[in-house]
C-alpha cells in the first residue's frame, strides 16, 4: 500500500507537470516508458481487480485512427474506478489535440479525480476547464465538477460552479443534493429541491434514489418520509429501484414496519428487493422474521446471488444455527460463490459464533487470494469471541506483515480483548495511523484504558475525540463511574446535554452507576432517577437495574424493593442486585428468599450470587446454611471458589465466634490465601479478643502487604485490648520505623447536597460549638436512659474519664450530633464511615434513635445499619 501511496503521489506530479507543459520525465523519469500492463503489475494485489482490461485498452487504443474516439476509453476507465489507466489516457488526449481537450474527456478524468481526493489536481483541471471553455458552456462538465467538490465536501465551492453554470439538468441537481445531505447542511436540502422544481427540473428516479441512499447512510429518518412523499408525488415510488432505496433508507433507519409496507405494495421485485428487506430484518434484530422471508423468497427467486447468501449466512450466525450455515456452506461451495469474499467471511464468522473456532479458521486460511481488512476483522473478532485471545494478536502482527491495514473497526475489535498490556501498544498504532480521533477508536481505547482504572487517560482520549456520538460519552461516564468519580460523571452529563446530545438508557445507567459511589449524595441518585423518567427509560432493563444497585448500596433498601418488584423482565444483575443488597442491610432473611426464588426460577448463578447469600448468612450467624450454600456452589453449579468466597466463609465462621473452623478452612485451601482473607481473620481476633492467632494472621498480612497501615492498627488494637501496652508499643515503633501512615478514622454525612465531613475530635466545622453542645445534652439524656459508657473500645492507656470523653468524641458521633442539630425532628439521617463502627458508638446511636423518633441509616466499612426506635437491622451482630 505504501508503494502504490508513492506511486500515485509521483503520477499526481507527472500529470501537473503535463498539463503545464512541463517536461514529465524531469519529474517522474522512471514512469514515462513503463508501459500500462507493467504499471498494473506494480500495483497490489487487492487494486487489480480495476486493471484486468488495461493491457486490452490500451490495444484498442493505439489501433484507433481517429484519436477522438478516446473519450469514450477514458470514460470506461473512470466507470470502472481505473485511476491510472485514466490519468494516462487523459494525458494522451491533452497531447494530441495540443493542450486543448474535449468536454467527454474532461468528464471522465472530473470523475476520477473526485474519487481521490487529491485536491491540487482537481483544481488544475478546474483552471483546464475555464481556459477551454467547457466550465459554463458543457453541463457534463459542470455537472463533473460539482459533483468532484461535493465528494470532496467542498460544498462552498461545488455551489459556485453550480450557480456560475447558465444550464443545468437533473443530473447536476442530483450531484448538488447528494452533497449538501452528506456535508449535513440538511435545513438547504428541501430548499434546493424545491428551487429545482421552480426551475422545470423534475427529479427522477435516480434522483430520489441517491438522496435515499445518503439519507439512509446518515440515519436521517424526517428527511427520509419527506422524500418518500415528493417521490409518490412525482410517480417514482413504484420504479423498483426507488422502492429498494426506500426500504433500505427505513431499515437503517430502525422502522422495520415501514420498509416491509414499501415491500408489500411493489409490483414487480427484483433479488435486490428480497436482499434489501432481508437485511434490513437482520440489521434490527427481526432474525426469525428474516429467516421466514428466506424461506419465502425460494419460490420467487430461481438463483440466489451472492448478497442473498451473506445476508442469510449472517443471520445463520445471529441466531446460531450451525446445522444450517452447513448447509448453506455447501450450496457456497456447490454453485461457486466461494471466491467472493463476502461470503465466506459470513461463514467464518457464523462458524466463530456458534464456536467452532476451527472451522472459522479453516475457512479464512483457504481464503489466501481475498483475504481483506474485513476479513482479518473478522477472524480475529472470532477468536477474541472465543477466548483465544493470543491467537488473536498473533493475527492482527500477521494482518500487518502481510500489508493489510488495520481500520478503525479492525482496532476497535482488537481493543475488546481484556488483556492490560494491549491498550498501549494498541494506542501507539492507532496514533501511528491517524485513527486517534475517530469515534469509533477513540471510544475502544477509552473503554480499555476505563478497566484499567486510567481515567487520566481515558480523559485525554475522550477530549481527542473529534465527533463524540452518545457511544463516546457514555463511555467517559462508565470510566468515572467505575472510579466512584460521582462528580466527573455529573459533569460529563451535564456537559453532554449541553452539546445537545439526547442520553440514551445506557448513559443514564452509567451515570447512576457513579451515584453508588460512596463519596456520592444521597440525593444524587434520586436526582437522576427523575432524570431517567424524563428521558422514558426507567424501565429499560440496564436503567432499572442499576437503579436497583444504587438504592440498596446508598442506604435505601426500600426504593431498591420497590423497583426490583416493579421490573417486568430481570436479569442476572438485578438479581445479585437486590440480593446483595438484602445481605447488607441486615435483612439475611430475605437475602434467602430471594434466592429461592432464583433457585426456583431457573436462574442461572454465578461466583456473585453465592457470594451475596454467604455474606447474607455471616452477618446474621447463620454457619450451617452458610456452608451448605458453599457446599452446593462447587458440587451442584460447577461455581469454583474464588479468594472472595473462602473471605466470606471466613467471616462467617468468625463472627459466630469459630475461629478454629476458619482456621482449618484457610489450610485446606487449594491456593494460598491472599490478603483479604488474612484481614478477615485478623479482624475477628480482634473482636475476640484472640492475641495469639492475632499475630500470626498479622504476620502472614504483612508478609504479603508490608504497608497497609490497617494491619498495624488492628494488631496494636488487639494488644491494647488485652492490656498488652508494651507489645503494642512495639507495634506502634514498627509502624513510624517503616513510616507507615494511619487511616483516620471519618464519618461524613449529606445536608442540603454539601457533604459534612468529621474526623475524632474534630473542631473545624463552622458549627463545632453547638455540636459539641448537642453531644453533651445527648450524652446526659443517655445517662438518664441507662447509658454506660464501654470503655474497653477506648484502645489507650489513660484514666476512665478520659476514655469516656474519647468515646464522645468518635467522628460519627460528631456526623450525628451535626445531623440532628441542621435537619427538621423526625427527618431521617445518613451517616457513612469509612471504618466500623465501634460498639460503643453503635450502643448510643440505638439509644439515639429511640430519644429522637429518628431513622438512622449508618454505612460503615462492612455493612449498612438501619437504627429504629432502639433497634438495629444487624441484631447486633457486626
Amino acid at each position: 500500500m505504501l508503494a502504490l501511496g508513492v506511486r500515485t503521489h509521483q503520477r499526481r506530479h507527472w500529470c501537473l507537470a503535463q498539463l503545464r507543459g512541463k517536461n514529465a520525465g524531469a519529474l517522474a523519469p522512471e514512469l514515462a516508458p513503463k508501459s500500462q500492463s507493467t504499471l498494473a503489475c506494480s500495483v497490489p494485489l487487492e487494486n487489480q481487480t480495476n486493471l484486468n482490461d488495461a493491457t486490452g485498452a490500451r490495444q484498442a487504443f493505439d489501433e484507433i485512427p481517429h484519436r477522438n474516439t478516446l473519450d469514450h476509453a477514458l470514460f470506461d476507465h473512470a466507470r470502472r474506478g481505473s485511476v491510472h489507466q485514466a490519468l494516462d489516457h487523459f494525458l494522451d488526449v491533452h497531447r494530441c489535440h495540443g493542450g486543448r481537450v474535449g468536454g467527454g474527456a474532461l468528464v471522465g478524468v472530473l470523475k476520477v479525480c473526485g474519487s481521490v481526493p487529491d485536491r491540487v489536481l482537481g483544481k488544475q483541471l478546474h483552471g483546464l476547464c475555464i481556459r477551454c471553455g467547457h466550465d459554463r458552456g458543457d453541463v457534463g462538465v459542470g455537472t463533473s465538477l460539482v459533483d468532484m467538490y461535493m465528494k470532496w465536501h467542498s460544498v462552498v465551492d461545488g455551489r459556485k460552479v453550480f450557480e456560475a453554470m447558465p444550464k443545468r439538468n437533473v443530473v447536476t441537481w442530483t450531484s448538488l443534493l447528494t452533497g449538501y445531505i452528506q456535508d449535513g447542511a440538511l435545513s438547504d436540502v428541501m430548499e434546493l429541491f424545491f428551487r429545482m422544481r421552480a426551475e422545470g427540473v423534475w427529479p427522477n428516479s435516480v434522483t430520489f434514489a441517491s438522496v435515499l441512499s445518503v439519507v439512509a447512510s446518515q440515519g436521517m429518518v424526517d428527511l427520509g418520509r419527506r422524500v418518500h412523499a415528493q417521490s409518490v408525488k412525482f410517480g417514482c415510488c413504484s420504479t423498483v429501484f426507488v422502492c429498494n432505496s426506500l426500504m433500505n433508507m427505513y431499515a437503517k433507519c430502525g422502522l422495520v414496519e415501514e420498509a416491509r409496507v414499501v415491500f408489500c405494495g411493489m409490483e414487480t421485485r427484483d433479488m435486490v428487493s428480497w436482499n434489501t428487506l432481508m437485511a434490513g430484518l437482520v440489521l434490527n434484530g427481526h432474525d426469525l422474521e428474516a429467516l421466514q422471508l428466506f424461506h419465502d423468497s425460494r419460490s420467487s427467486i430461481t438463483m440466489l446471488t451472492q448478497s442473498t447468501y451473506a445476508t442469510v449466512i449472517k443471520l445463520c450466525a445471529n441466531i446460531k444455527q450451525l446445522g444450517l450455515a452447513r448447509q448453506l456452506h455447501s450450496s457456497v461451495l456447490k454453485r461457486g460463490f466461494h471466491s467472493y469474499g463476502n461470503v465466506m467471511t459470513a461463514l467464518m464468522d457464523a462458524y466463530s459464533k456458534a464456536g467452532q473456532l476451527g472451522n472459522a479458521l479453516d475457512i479464512f486460511l483457504l481464503m489466501s487470494g481475498s483475504q481483506n481488512v474485513v476479513s482479518w476483522t473478522a477472524m480475529i473478532n472470532g477468536c477474541i469471541q472465543n477466548g483465544d485471545v493470543p491467537l488473536a494478536a498473533a493475527l492482527f502482527s500477521r494482518m500487518r506483515e502481510d500489508g493489510v491495514a488495520p481500520n478503525d473497526f479492525t482496532y476497535s475489535t482488537i481493543l475488546t480483548a481484556s488483556v492490560a498490556s494491549l491498550p498501549p501498544q494498541i494506542h501507539a498504532q492507532v496514533i501511528k495511523t491517524n485513527y486517534e480521533c475517530t469515534s469509533i477508536v477513540g471510544t475502544a481505547l477509552l473503554a480499555s484504558y476505563s478497566k484499567l482504572c486510567n481515567t487520566e487517560e481515558a480523559l485525554s482520549i475522550f477530549k481527542m475525540i473529534d465527533q463524540k456520538d452518545v457511544v463516546s460519552w457514555s463511555a467517559m461516564l462508565t470510566c468515572y463511574a467505575q472510579a466512584g468519580d460521582s462528580d466527573g460523571a455529573t459533569n460529563i452529563f451535564i456537559k453532554m446535554t449541553m452539546h445537545g446530545l439526547k442520553p440514551n438508557e445506557f448513559t443514564i445507567s452509567s451515570v447512576i452507576d457513579a451515584c453508588a459511589s460512596p463519596t456520592a449524595g444521597v440525593d444524587l441518585g434520586r436526582q437522576f432517577h427523575a432524570i431517567s423518567i424524563k428521558h422514558r427509560c426507567h424501565d429499560a432493563l440496564c436503567v432499572s437495574s442499576a437503579l436497583v444497585s444504587m438504592y440498596a448500596r446508598k442506604g435505601s433498601i426500600e426504593s431498591a424493593q420497590c423497583i426490583f418488584e416493579r421490573q417486568t423482565d430481570r436479569d442476572l444483575v438485578s438479581w445479585n442486585s437486590m440480593l446483595s443488597g438484602y445481605a447488607q442491610h441486615g435483612y439475611s432473611q430475605k437475602a434467602l428468599d430471594v434466592f429461592r426464588q432464583m433457585e426456583a426460577e431457573g436462574i442461572e448463578m454465578d461466583g456473585v450470587t453465592f457470594l451475596s447469600v454467604i455474606m447474607g448468612c455471616a452477618h446474621a450467624g447463620l454457619v450451617e446454611e452458610g456452608q451448605r450454600y458453599f457446599d452446593s456452589m462447587a458440587r451442584d453449579y460447577g461455581i469454583t471458589p474464588t479468594m472472595e468466597h473462602y473471605a466470606c466463609m471466613v467471616d462467617l465462621y468468625s463472627r459466630a465466634g469459630k475461629l478454629d473452623e476458619a482456621m482449618s478452612l484457610i489450610e485446606g485451601m487449594s491456593f494460598p490465601a491472599g490478603p483479604m482473607v488474612w484481614r478477615t481473620l485478623l479482624g475477628a481476633c480482634k473482636v475476640h479478643k484472640n492475641v495469639e492467632l492475632g499475630k500470626l494472621a498479622a504476620e502472614k498480612l504483612l508478609s504479603l502487604e508490608p504497608f497497609d497501615s490497617a494491619t498495624y492498627v488492628l494488631l496494636s488494637n488487639i494488644y491494647s485490648a488485652a492490656g498488652k501496652w508494651k507489645e503494642k508499643d512495639e507495634v506502634r515503633k514498627l509502624m513510624d520505623t517503616k513510616k507507615v501512615k494511619k487511616e483516620a478514622g471519618c464519618s461524613w454525612i449529606q445536608i442540603k447536597n454539601k457533604v459534612h465531613s468529621f474526623i475524632a475530635s474534630d473542631k473545624s466545622h463552622p458549627l463545632s460549638e453547638q455540636i459539641y453542645a448537642k453531644l453533651r445534652a445527648m450524652t446526659t439524656k443517655l445517662k438518664q436512659e441507662g447509658y454506660c459508657p464501654d470503655t474497653s473500645f477506648a484502645l489507650h492507656e489513660v484514666a476512665e474519664e478520659q476514655k469516656e470523653a474519647m468515646l464522645a468524641m468518635h467522628s460519627e458521633r460528631l456526623a450525628l450530633a451535626f445531623g440532628l442539630i441542621a435537619t427538621p425532628p423526625g427527618a431521617p439521617l445518613h451517616i457513612f464511615k469509612n471504618l466500623r463502627v465501634c460498639g460503643d458508638c453503635h450502643t448510643v446511636i440505638k439509644m439515639v434513635s429511640k430519644i429522637e423518633d429518628r431513622e438512622i441509616v449508618m454505612r460503615d466499612c462492612s455493612r449498612f445499619h438501619h437504627f429504629n426506635s432502639g433497634v438495629c437491622s444487624c441484631g447486633d451482630f457486626w
